[in-house]
């Protein structure tokens, strides 16, 4: 996975006093991307801002109207990720327990704020966001590929469902005319699919684990070839005889797949499921895999379907919109697929021509451009 540079943290300075806020401003503006705050209302209002990059809080106690108190119970219960300190020039008993109390305090700091102690509380505070954030970040990322995985599952686990209720009804029949060869086929069918679901389930625990560091130290990291990717996605996948006749594939510059190799697969898998169906019923279907280096990696996949309408075309990759919601399609699916390629510096292109053809495009950073 692509890193980029750590950005200074965001602080958030809360004081009535306009004189301490110019202070703490003109200190840490070197360091630190500072805010500043005449009041709790004032924070509560820029903390309301949505997509605001405050990491750390660090605030008076006594301010008039509410107290510094009543925003740290604020930010713990709606910005758990965020650092709070304390700054009080009334550090008695009852102004520490009023505020460790009621909300996580990181450091508690006396007036008038010593600027080696608060460079080295600030610093640690800084510290434990990003650690807290990257946390949240996993979690969310966990939720994603959650959501992603139960979306790619459907289709297979529902072919399996109906296979199996198909052959439930034939043996209950027990009609001797009943040929076995289409129970035989229906169970290879089920086979196939339940197949598919492990190797899905398998990449989805694997990229867990290589997310979250619990690999163990003497696992491969090594990346995928594109060629390969594609080589394990067609042998794994549930095809019927006619779709698996349809697929044509054309490595022409192959390249290593560095970052999440079985994310990566799995979007290959799911772009491919959204082809198979538009190509449905359809006498010349084809489906084309390509794979080239041309400015940067790439992996194309293409298809001679019904194309996309340019007013879905336009927000398929940013709302969930679909053109198979009567097979069940929700349009999630390749939000998805987009969020896990931005994840590591790629994205996602999709062009269409109605009654043409639609192809979608994986493009890899240009830092994974090793030939193979």
């Amino acid at each position: 996975m692509m890193h980029t540079a750590t950005h200074p943290a965001t602080v958030l300075y809360v004081d009535d006093e306009e004189l301490a806020c110019k202070y703490f401003e003109r200190a840490m503006a070197d360091d630190y991307q500072v805010v500043t705050a005449g009041g709790v209302d004032h924070a509560m209002a820029i903390l309301a801002t949505p997509g605001h990059s405050i990491s750390v809080l660090v605030t008076d106690y006594r301010m008039p109207g509410r107290v510094g108190s009543i925003l740290l119970r604020y930010v713990n219960q709606h910005f758990p990720h965020m650092v709070c300190m304390m700054v009080t020039a009334y550090a008695d008993k009852d102004v520490l327990l009023d505020s460790i109390n009621g909300a996580e305090v990181f450091r508690v700091l006396e007036k008038p704020l010593d600027l080696y102690q608060l460079r080295l509380a600030l610093r640690q505070a800084s510290e434990r966001a990003r650690e807290r954030q990257s946390r949240r970040d996993n979690l969310l990322a966990i939720e994603e590929t959650l959501a992603f995985l139960a979306h790619e599952l459907n289709t297979p686990l529902a072919t399996i469902g109906n296979f199996a209720r198909g052959i439930a009804r034939r043996t209950a029949g027990a009609d001797p005319a009943q040929p076995l060869e289409q129970i035989g086929h229906a169970a290879t069918l089920i086979h196939d699919n339940a197949r598919y679901c492990l190797s899905v389930l398998s990449s989805f625990v694997e990229s867990v684990k290589l997310a979250n560091g619990s690999l163990p130290p003497e696992a491969p990291r090594s990346g995928q070839s594109a060629g390969q990717l594609l080589a394990a996605l067609l042998n794994a996948y549930p095809f019927t005889a006619d779709q698996r006749q349809m697929i044509q594939t054309d490595v022409q510059q192959d390249f290593l797949v560095m970052a999440l190799p079985n994310c990566v697969a799995l979007v290959l898998s799911s772009i491919m499921s959204n082809a198979l169906r538009a190509l449905e019923g359809r006498a010349d279907a084809a489906l084309r895999f390509s794979v080239l280096v041309d400015g940067t990696p790439h992996i194309s996949i293409s298809d001679n379907g019904p194309g996309i309408p340019p007013d879905i075309l336009a927000r398929l990759l940013v709302d969930p919109v679909t053109t198979h919601a009567h097979n069940g399609g929700n349009g999630w699916g390749l939000i998805f697929c987009q969020r896990i390629m931005q994840s590591f510096g790629g994205n996602i292109v999709v062009q269409s021509r109605p009654g043409r053809y639609t192809t979608v495009t994986l493009n890899f950073p240009a830092i994974e451009k090793e030939l193979v």
